[in-house]
């Protein structure tokens, strides 16, 4: 795979935790309605869906938690959308930030949940953390990759032959903090890759700031920022942003972050498939790395309200980050009059 040099050189845009706002979460329920006197009108709701979205749109970059499932639920409609937008003619690819699956994981979820979408079509960040050493030339270096993460990064390592340890294989382990205590870590690490993480633990922290603190030159990447995350369909939980955040608090260093709203993917996307830009559109479920994803690589972009982002915090005078329209969910593409 190649990606073009200015999207790499542009990931240090996208290097700092502080790059963007982290925006607060609303409680994870279904769409609501607010009192329009309650609320500022500063983005258009879907109402026509011919003219404003599929008459402009080519394909279609759909984020996955949100936005086609909820935990391990597909949400209400969307196979028979994605069927419509197939026979309309539309290209569509599905890009999530999640990295506790490789794309090959991620192809068995949507087989597993009735949907028939072909593997190329799926990136994850964990593709995007493989990617970005690949074009870096990473494995040349003799180094390895310490992981904090799920099997996801460590199956999209294997595909290109890049060393790792940590990942699952720290699940569960103590370091002694006894006196004289210590934990070894190992000297040819050259990056510490941090990823959406359920068991991470004390261990995996320490090892990550010594690889980092103590390891010249050691690299410090991050699949996502993403605060919150949707592992059932019943309430959020902490998300990938928690553990970046704990790293850089133990190293004062800042990731780099290969997944959205950063440009790696999008521009595999576009030199690949050779796609205008402006008739590309970005749907999402969070305004600071879908929405804005879109804004910052040219993109047209959709919010939907069937995940994290509530009506209320899209339409209030605190937000600064604007889709072109937001819908319920990606089934009012082909309502008369969205609901």
């Amino acid at each position: 795979m190649k990606f073009s040099t200015i999207a790499l050189a542009s990931l240090s845009t996208f290097a700092s935790v502080n790059a963007f706002t982290a925006q607060p979460r609303a409680t994870f329920a279904a769409p609501r309605s607010f009192s329009t006197t309650a609320i500022k009108a500063s983005v258009d709701r879907l109402s026509d869906p011919n003219s404003e979205l599929l008459d402009r749109t080519d394909v279609f970059i759909f984020d996955c938690d949100g936005v086609i499932w909820r935990g391990d639920s597909v949400i209400d409609g969307i196979p028979e959308t994605l069927d419509k937008l197939r026979a309309a003619g539309k290209k569509m690819f599905f890009v999530t930030n999640n990295s506790t699956k490789s794309r090959a994981g991620y192809k068995k979820k949507f087989d597993s949940l009735g949907l028939d979408v072909p593997a190329e079509e799926i990136f994850s960040s964990s593709f995007a953390a493989a990617a970005y050493f690949e074009q870096t030339k990473f494995k040349e270096s003799g180094k390895k990759v310490y992981i904090i993460g799920e099997v996801g990064i460590c199956e999209e390592l294997d595909m290109i032959d890049v060393p790792w340890i940590g990942g699952p294989n720290d699940n569960g382990k103590v370091p002694d903090m006894g006196p004289g205590g210590k934990l070894d870590h190992d000297e040819d690490v050259g990056a510490v890759v941090v990823g959406f993480d359920r068991n991470v633990n004390y261990w995996k922290i320490q090892t990550a700031q010594l690889c980092i603190n103590e390891n010249p030159g050691c690299q410090f990447i991050a699949t996502n920022l993403d605060a919150v995350t949707h592992l059932t369909d019943a309430q959020e939980w902490a998300g990938n942003g928690s553990m970046v955040v704990a790293i850089k608090g133990c190293t004062g260093q800042e990731p780099i972050v290969v997944g959205k709203p950063g440009p790696l993917m999008i521009d595999y996307i576009v030199d690949k498939y050779s796609i205008e830009r402006s008739r590309i559109c970005m749907v999402g479920d969070r305004l600071d790395t879908d929405v804005l994803f879109g804004q910052n690589n040219g993109l047209q972009s959709v919010l939907v309200l069937s995940g994290v982002t509530s009506e209320e915090k899209l339409l209030s005078d605190e937000n600064t980050i604007n889709p072109d329209f937001y819908c319920d969910s990606i089934v009012d593409f082909f309502a008369k009059v969205p609901v």
